[in-house]
């Protein structure tokens, strides 16, 4: 029997310490990249969104959003309501992030930026450099650093399960992955960007 085990490893590929802002000015920008699982699916069945939220991704006055339209508003789910367009959107893990954040932050974190950029059902190729969504990516990040200044702490990244269809997209999807990761950090000018990657596991038990 397979179990589905999900979780956020907190894996920086080159080692960096968050350092969040200490005012209440200051932005602590993470981008939110990948495919439907980022964009978020949580409560979406039969086409329609239930409208529930948990109550680790409630909005604060504290968390904000990068809207499509290149404006910071309070964050509420769903985080990509206007990014993954054509596709329902629900809960995704950006909110619950961002709330830990805050929370595991003694000494107060300023203001946490969300940048929204995943679109479900999108393969690493389509990701790559010179793509439209690496072009939309690095272009939201950049705009998201000019309204009041703020800095880029890391990205998250969830997405992979587009390449699992076929052996050869599996095999050779870590170098695309380390070379989307090289490509990011030269054109956002920050050589030691942290990726933040979520891995699904698939682990087999067996029951006697």
């Amino acid at each position: 029997m397979f179990k589905l085990i999900t979780w956020f490893s907190m894996l920086f590929v080159a080692g960096s310490t968050l350092v969040l802002g200490q005012n209440n000015t200051a932005k602590d920008i993470f981008i939110l990249a990948g495919q439907s699982n980022m964009a978020g699916r949580g409560g979406v069945n039969h086409g329609k969104w239930d409208g529930n939220i948990p109550p680790e991704c409630k909005p604060k006055r504290s968390i904000l959003r990068f809207t499509a339209n290149l404006d910071w508003e309070v964050a509420r789910e769903p985080l990509h309501v206007d990014i993954d367009v054509g596709k329902v959107c629900g809960v995704g893990p950006g909110m619950a992030f961002a709330n830990e954040i805050i929370r595991s932050n003694r000494s107060g974190t300023g203001i946490i930026g969300l940048v929204p950029c995943a679109v479900g059902g999108t393969s690493i190729n389509k990701w790559g450099k010179g793509s439209r969504l690496y072009g939309q990516l690095v272009k939201r990040a950049n705009e998201a650093l000019k309204d009041g200044g703020g800095t880029i702490r890391a990205i998250l990244w969830y997405q992979g399960e587009s390449d699992t269809l076929n052996k050869d997209d599996a095999e050779t999807y870590k170098g695309k992955m380390v070379k989307l990761i090289e490509d990011l950090r030269l054109d956002l000018n920050l050589p030691s960007l942290p990726f933040i990657q979520v891995f699904v596991s698939l682990q087999l038990f067996t029951y006697v």
